[in-house]
């Protein structure tokens, strides 16, 4: 299968701005940039589909370029709603480094900061050689401009169009880029580049978009409750991670297999064929939970996300490290102990129970489980030789309740 092709199979191309580009996508040898600001300092699920891409074009013979918006970053991308709220020097410069850094470290890409060229440029400047190739009609009509009208939209957002557009003009002048890959969201700015550059030069760019990736509610995939799923592993855990996926909705598997791994066409048929004859039995969950954790972080850590996930659904906390408990729980309560006790007293002190009574209650009908194992005495003593590595009980209040008691 053709590279084109690939990507039309894999849903991963929406928009194209010339019927040229799918020959020179299966030539190969076209150098490409891919940007992001740095409104965090790690890439999140979000990015991935994106980056993935651009590895799928790398390892086609196409040279990729990540562009870190060190200057883009401290204007904001304007919103399909609001302006964003400016983020401090300090925090888009650590940014900057957080991202260069993941960058390098996952996908191995040329990294480029877009902060370097813009920086020295005054206002005159900015008018004279790129304002005047850009008008305001134009802009204007821009899905991401018009949809902000009625609301109202800074200048200051307004222009970030024209300086991705300079962007593109800078790498394609310096260093030969002559395609840009970006969300769909992103097409307004894209395009815009592709005009400046053919206004400026006569000569003619390429651009592509794909789909965003969302769930089967049509909410931004990787996004629960406003929180994004990191690829840092210090930010979201291998075990988080493996939660997620694992937990993915039986519809969208496939369309997740596609875009998210680098399974080919006969395997994902294969894994989508036994997935829906045993839905139960989560095979495409987790057939994408192992490529994506294995690709990010190392098959170790994937095993390690099965290993918790496994010890906790059986109960078995034992089996489990330090690091491993700590993982596994990482949003449970926790209460600190600085002397064992008696099990119905610990259960008051540390808010499981309200009340003795009720303590009592749910020992003696076989609702508290420590480190496991169901607790019906309520004599039962919780003392450090019972505390896994001398550190940690594991309370389990009924089913899913759990409680963390840390000796110091």
């Amino acid at each position: 299968m053709k590279l084109f092709e690939e990507l039309k199979w894999r849903g991963l191309i929406k928009d194209i701005t010339s019927p040229e580009l799918e020959e020179k996508l299966n030539k190969g040898g076209m150098t490409f940039y891919i940007g992001t600001d740095p409104t965090a300092d790690s890439m999140h699920i979000g990015h991935l589909s994106s980056f993935l891409i651009s590895k799928r074009l790398k390892d086609a013979g196409h040279h990729p370029i990540l562009l870190i918006g060190g200057a883009t970053g401290r204007i904001g991308d304007p919103k399909p709603t609001e302006e964003r709220s400016m983020k401090s020097i300090e925090e888009i410069e650590r940014n900057v480094k957080g991202l260069t850094d993941q960058a390098k470290k996952i996908f191995g890409f040329e990294v480029v900061n877009n902060y370097d060229w813009i920086k020295d440029m005054d206002i005159v400047t900015f008018l004279r050689d790129f304002g005047k190739y850009f008008n305001i009609n134009y802009m204007l009509d821009k899905d991401i401009i018009r949809r902000r009208l009625e609301t109202g939209i800074s200048f200051t957002e307004f222009t970030y169009m024209i300086l991705q557009a300079v962007d593109f003009l800078h790498l394609f002048k310096t260093k030969g880029c002559t395609l840009q890959v970006a969300g769909s969201d992103q097409w307004g700015n894209i395009t815009a580049g592709v005009d400046l550059i053919r206004k400026v030069t006569g000569e003619e760019v390429y651009a592509f978009t794909m789909p965003l990736v969302t769930d089967q509610a049509g909410k931004k995939f990787g996004k629960s409750e406003g929180n994004a799923l990191w690829l840092d592993k210090e930010k979201t855990s291998s075990y988080e991670l493996y939660q997620f996926f694992i937990n993915a909705e039986d519809s969208m598997i496939e369309t997740y297999l596609k875009i998210y791994t680098f399974l080919s066409k006969e395997q994902i048929e294969d894994i989508v064929k036994r997935h829906n004859d045993c839905p139960h039995l989560r095979i495409g969950q987790k057939a994408l939970a192992e490529e994506i954790i294995t690709f990010l972080h190392g098959h170790e850590e994937y095993e390690k996300a099965v290993k918790i996930s496994e010890a906790l659904f059986s109960g078995n906390v034992k089996e489990l490290t330090l690091s491993e408990l700590e993982m596994g729980f990482k949003d449970v309560p926790s209460y600190n102990l600085t002397e064992g006790g008696n099990i119905v007293d610990i259960l008051v002190t540390s808010s499981i129970a309200s009340s003795k009574r009720e303590a009592k209650e749910f020992v003696g009908n076989g609702s508290i489980r420590v480190n496991g194992e169901k607790v019906t005495d309520i004599g039962f003593e919780i003392t450090k030789d019972i505390a896994i590595q001398g550190k940690i009980v594991v309370i389990r209040k009924g089913k899913k309740s759990y409680t963390l008691l840390k000796f110091d």
